[in-house]
């Protein structure tokens, strides 16, 4: 995975970074609710490898919203189950990492959540590891979103594959 995040605005940035990108962003309209998110999405090749996409999107709740993502090659995978399990660690890795950050910044009196979205959904071949995912994601403490309502990864990420 690399170790710098795009913004959508086409800047390299840590995480570090990052975190301040999306506490600058809440602190423009702090009378607002915010959502932050982590999904990740991948894309298997012909070689095996499988390409990652990690989006850490903050949604200001009824307007709009900031994103940012890094892309990896990843090993070898020959399940999809395996790729699935990899895309959820690696963004459940990225979220402690975030949650951290963010949890020493100065963001009084703002209201946000913090989620992690699966790629996985009632529909194809995922369906089967909805409970499994959504209980890993739930056993780190986080809450769980699938799709439809998984835009982080489903959308975002799945954009840069």
């Amino acid at each position: 995975m690399q170790e710098f995040f795009q913004s959508s605005l086409g800047a390299k940035l840590s995480v570090s970074q990052v975190v301040r990108e999306i506490v600058a962003f809440m602190q423009a309209a702090p009378e607002r609710n915010y959502t932050v998110t982590i999904g990740t999405d991948s894309e298997l090749m012909s070689s095996k490898d499988a390409d990652f996409v990690t989006a850490v999107v903050v949604h200001r709740v009824g307007n709009g919203g900031r994103y940012f993502w890094r892309q990896g090659t990843v090993g070898k995978f020959y399940t999809l189950r395996d790729r699935i399990i990899r895309e959820v660690m690696t963004s459940l890795d990225l979220a402690k990492e975030l949650i951290t950050i963010l949890k020493n910044e100065d963001i009084p009196n703002i209201r946000w959540d913090f989620e992690i979205h699966a790629d996985v959904g009632e529909k194809g071949e995922t369906k089967v590891m909805i409970q499994e995912v959504v209980g890993m994601i739930r056993a780190h403490n986080f809450e769980a979103r699938t799709k439809p309502e998984s835009y982080a990864a489903s959308n975002v990420a799945d954009r840069h594959v």
